[in-house]
C-alpha cells in the first residue's frame, strides 16, 4: 500500500537517518489561519484544504523526507459535535493523506530530489476531548474501549494508502497497548510515539514497560518520542533502542511549555539543531520537531545531520 515512488520508510531508516517534519499548526499559524478551535488544525481539511497542502510543502521544501498528516484531532466523534456525519468525516480522513501527496506532487516539481514519505496522524483518545487530556492519560477507560475509538478511524487512514501510520503523542502504556492491538491486519506499517516526562510517560509509567509493548510487534517500524521537552529525548531514545531494537523516531517541542488555561506557549525555544547528533548517535533514525517547530528549524536539523 506504499506510494510506489520511494523506498520503503522501513528501509530508509534501515539505512540512515531520516529528517521528519515539524509542527503543522504553527506553520499553519504563521500564514495567518486562526486555529483556536477544538478540530485545531483538523478544521481546515473542511474549509481550507489548499492551506495544509501548502503547510507540508514548506516541510518538504525545508529538507524533511516525511510529512505528518493534519488528521491528529480528526475524529468521527470530534466532528460529529461539529454536526459532520460519518461519511464526511471519513472523506476527509482520507482528504488529510491526499493532501500530502500533492504536497509530495509540488515538491518533486519543484525539484526536491530525495524519497519523499507521507505519516497519516492517529492522536490519543485525549486529543479528541481538546481539554489537555492528551497529556495525562488515564482517560478511566479499558484497552478495549480505547481499541473501539481509534480502530474505525485508523482502518480510513490506511485505506488511504499512506506510507506509514504515526499512532504519536501516546500519554499512556495502555492507550498504546490498544493502538497496536487496532494497528494489526491494516497492512500499513507504523511508528509509536509516546509524550513524556523525564523516563516516563505521562501517566506514569516507566518508559521501559512502555517501550516493550511494541518490541514484538512486526507492523511497528520506529518507536520514540515527540511533543516534549527537548531535554527529555536523550534518555528515552536510549530506552526505546535498547528495549526494542527498532529504530528511534524523535520529534520535540520547541521546549516553550503549553499553558492550556491560557491556551498559550509561554517560556524560550530550547531545541536546537546541535542536539540532533547526540539523539542520532543514542539510535535516533527519524528526527524532526513537534509543536512550536518550524520549516526553519527542520533546515537546521537537515543541515545538521548531512554534515
Amino acid at each position: 500500500m506504499t506510494s510506489h515512488t520511494s523506498p520503503r520508510l522501513a528501509d530508509a531508516l534501515a539505512a540512515g537517518t531520516v529528517v521528519l517534519d515539524g509542527g503543522m499548526s504553527n506553520q499553519l499559524e504563521s500564514a495567518g489561519h486562526d486555529l483556536s478551535d477544538e478540530l485545531w488544525s483538523a478544521r481546515l481539511l473542511a474549509e481550507r484544504p489548499e492551506a495544509v497542502t501548502e503547510a507540508h510543502l514548506a516541510y518538504y521544501l525545508a529538507g524533511a523526507s516525511v510529512a505528518i498528516t493534519s488528521s491528529y484531532q480528526a475524529t468521527f466523534e470530534g466532528f460529529g459535535k461539529r454536526g459532520i456525519g460519518r461519511e464526511e468525516a471519513a472523506r476527509l480522513l482520507g482528504l488529510s493523506v491526499e493532501l500530502a501527496r500533492d504536497a509530495v506532487r509540488q515538491a518533486q516539481g519543484a525539484g526536491v530530489p530525495r524519497p519523499l514519505w507521507v505519516a497519516a496522524s492517529v492522536g490519543p483518545y485525549g486529543a479528541m476531548l481538546a481539554d489537555g487530556s492528551e497529556y495525562r492519560g488515564r482517560y478511566g477507560m479499558s484497552v478495549d474501549e480505547l481499541e473501539r475509538f481509534h480502530r474505525p478511524r485508523m482502518e480510513v487512514l490506511a485505506a488511504a494508502a499512506p506510507d506509514v501510520l504515526a499512532l504519536e503523542t501516546v500519554p499512556d502504556a495502555d492507550e498504546a497497548a490498544a493502538l497496536l492491538r487496532a494497528v494489526r491486519g491494516l497492512e500499513v506499517p507504523a511508528w509509536l510515539s509516546y509524550t513524556v516526562e523525564g523516563l516516563r510517560t505521562r501517566a506514569g509509567q516507566p518508559l521501559e514497560e512502555a517501550f516493550g509493548l511494541a518490541a514484538d510487534v512486526d507492523e511497528v517500524i520506529a518507536v520514540g518520542v515527540n511533543c516534549c521537552a527537548p531535554e527529555d529525548v536523550r534518555g528515552a531514545v536510549e530506552i526505546a533502542a535498547r528495549v526494542t531494537g527498532k529504530p528511534v523516531v524523535v520529534y520535540p517541542n520547541s521546549g516553550e511549555a503549553w499553558d492550556a488555561r491560557a491556551r498559550a506557549w509561554r517560556g524560550r525555544t530550547t531545541f536546537g539543531a546541535e542536539q540532533v547528533k547526540a539523539w542520532r548517535e543514542a539510535g535516533a533514525r527519524l528526527i524532526g520537531g513537534c509543536c512550536r517547530v518550524g520549516p526553519q528549524a527542520i533546515t537546521g536539523i537537515a543541515g545538521a545531520l548531512a554534515a
